[in-house]
């Protein structure tokens, strides 16, 4: 056998653990805490009231709603429908006329060039085939059409969350890490033959919590990834997990007051499609 044969990942398979990963907790508690990055988006692409944007694993809906709010047609697409669902009930509440629809990133359900901008935050970026997903944003995006992504980059404080996980719970065999999508050179190299345009911007969020300790309960409990970690592990595992996140918390605190504040780099990105 061939040590250094390519391993294919059973992308189905994976989609089924993902889904139930996301399903799992509260996502919407952690989602809305980061509002700020879809709305900052919004306002990068600039776009004109009536244009039809596609919201691409929409999560609870934060990039849907800046572009509902200002006066663009969305469709909401996420596969994790109660998520859609809380989202729906913010757009109700906001009187904002959206579309929810249940939807793969790695299969779209639109035709070729339907949309004026195709966008996602924080979302299309854990597609387990990340090259089919980013082909799909282009696919349904019309030639001068704006993509518009929010990726956590790999030097990230959520990079770093990520690899923690890893290093406890390793993912499947073949499945890169989804902060290739907050790399410039990743980006320019998967996106080179369908955009003619390419603009990465580095900008940080802040998490903002009472506590380290106050993180790591909200995640656990709420956020699929960390919350399903936990699950996984032994009661010495889950020990070493949470001592693992605190330690990276300590790494990054800014707070001097017993809180905690910490920047986390993102990747802003607007691609014009070719």
């Amino acid at each position: 056998m061939n040590a250094h044969a390519t391993i294919t990942p059973d992308y189905s398979a994976i989609k089924v653990k993902q889904n139930a990963a996301w399903s799992s907790g509260d996502y919407a508690k952690v989602g809305t805490t980061l509002q700020i990055v879809g709305e900052e988006l919004a306002e990068t692409l600039d776009l004109r009231p009536g244009s039809s944007v596609l919201d691409v694993a929409a999560g609870n809906g934060n990039a849907t709603l800046a572009f509902a709010r200002r006066w663009c047609n969305v469709t909401s697409t996420d596969y994790v429908d109660t998520l859609l669902a809380r989202s729906e009930a913010r757009a109700v509440a906001e009187n904002l006329p959206v579309r929810y629809q249940i939807a793969d990133a790695e299969d779209l359900p639109f035709t070729d060039n339907q949309f004026d901008a195709v966008v996602s935050t924080f979302g299309v970026m854990f597609a387990p085939n990340q090259k089919q997903a980013a082909a799909e944003l282009v696919r349904v995006c019309r030639s001068g059409g704006k993509i518009g992504l929010a990726n956590w980059t790999p030097a990230s404080f959520i990079g770093a969350l990520f690899k923690v996980l890893g290093a406890k719970v390793p993912p499947p065999a073949g499945v890169l890490s989804p902060a290739l999508w907050g790399k410039r050179e990743w980006i320019n190299e998967t996106f080179a033959q369908g955009a003619r345009a390419i603009d990465v911007k580095e900008k940080q969020f802040l998490f903002r919590y009472h506590s380290p300790e106050h993180f790591v309960d909200i995640f656990r409990s709420y956020y699929g990834p960390v919350h399903k970690a936990f699950l996984s592990l032994d009661e010495q595992g889950r020990t070493d997990l949470e001592r693992a996140i605190m330690s990276l918390i300590a790494e990054h605190n800014t707070a001097s007051d017993g809180s905690m504040r910490i920047p986390a780099d993102y990747a802003e990105i607007v691609l014009t499609k070719a």
